[in-house]
């Protein structure tokens, strides 16, 4: 019962900010909406024991893909003045009163259903998906080759990004000069 409601209830907050994404106005306000739906799926993967998933979606998703987007969007220019006037009536009120009820169901629900933490690794069994251990077994025994010819790649890549953009910027150096 307790995973049916927080379900639903991140389902919602989940949508609401996909939606905020698509149709605000404003580029910052799209971007708040983005990082709640990226925190309500990092809290579904926790409910579903998929501790690292949800830290990986939190640091980053949440963390460095957020921070790089706002720069964007502040370096593109939002400073327009806006009407910080409320449109609508008891607007707080009504905020806080939401927020004092979701708390009070979600107490409700955490002592009322019987509801126990369950740990990311139980001794003596296999560890459940999703968990460092499950995830770093197979990625360090069964594909090692594979991570590290993808990390070798990787650092290859950048390593010619960074010597293509030596070279580019030499380039116009020396036709300036001329």
């Amino acid at each position: 019962m307790v995973e049916l409601v927080l379900f639903i209830i991140l389902a919602i907050t989940s949508l609401a900010g996909a939606l905020t994404v698509i149709f605000a106005r404003n580029p910052v306000h799209s971007a708040m909406g983005l990082l709640g739906t990226l925190f309500s799926l990092a809290v579904m993967y926790v409910v579903n024991l998929a501790h690292l998933v949800a830290a990986v979606q939190v640091i980053v998703y949440a963390g460095a893909v957020m921070t790089l987007f706002l720069f964007v969007i502040m370096l593109i220019g939002v400073d327009k003045a806006e009407d910080r006037s409320e449109s609508i009536p008891y607007q707080r009120q009504l905020v806080i009163g939401l927020a004092v009820i979701t708390l009070g169901l979600g107490v409700a629900l955490a002592l009322g259903s019987g509801f126990t933490w369950t740990p990311g690794a139980v001794t003596g069994t296999a560890p459940p998906n999703g968990t460092v251990e499950a995830i770093a077994a197979p990625l360090f025994t069964d594909w090692v080759l594979a991570f590290e010819a993808t990390a070798l790649l990787l650092t290859i890549a950048a390593a010619g990004a960074i010597a293509l953009a030596y070279f580019r910027r030499g380039l116009t150096d020396e036709v300036v000069e001329q």
